[in-house]
């Protein structure tokens, strides 16, 4: 059961990255572009965006009615609403960062996969911060 649950992963993975290099979301140029407002302007991955929410809302929407996927594994869902400090922050260091590489995590690892250099600088850097924040939190926790 456990192999099926990893092929079935593996294959919604490949999917979505299908569905990012068809939509050319991992084409840095293309993502500026739609965040470059006042210059060349494209709106065409607005579509995409709306189709992934679109389809995110609806299956959210069915996983909050439910307590375990179809292979039998349980379904962890936020449970906060909480809009604070940390979410800002969070939240614009990753609309800065997607904003100046033009590339976000997704993408970034359909970069690797395809060898591309600038997505496995993106990716490096990611994993970097990432890392930053778990030794910070780890520090935070230890303070009385």
């Amino acid at each position: 059961m456990k192999m099926l649950t990893h092929l079935i992963a593996l294959l919604a993975g490949l999917i979505f990255g299908l569905g990012l290099i068809v939509s050319d979301m991992v084409n840095p140029d293309k993502v500026q572009d739609f965040l470059d407002l006042s210059g060349s302007w494209d709106p065409s991955l607005a579509f995409v965006m709306g189709g992934a929410i679109a389809v995110g809302f609806l299956a959210f929407t069915f996983a909050k009615r439910r307590n375990q996927t179809f292979m039998g594994t349980p379904i962890h869902l936020p449970t906060t609403h909480l809009i604070d400090k940390r979410l800002v922050l969070g939240s614009l260091a990753f609309g800065i960062g997607w904003g100046m590489a033009g590339i976000c995590p997704g993408p970034g690892l359909v970069l690797v996969g395809s060898g591309n250099v600038q997505g496995m600088v993106f990716v490096a850097a990611m994993l970097i911060g990432m890392g930053i924040f778990e030794l910070l939190e780890h520090r935070k926790q230890k303070k009385p």
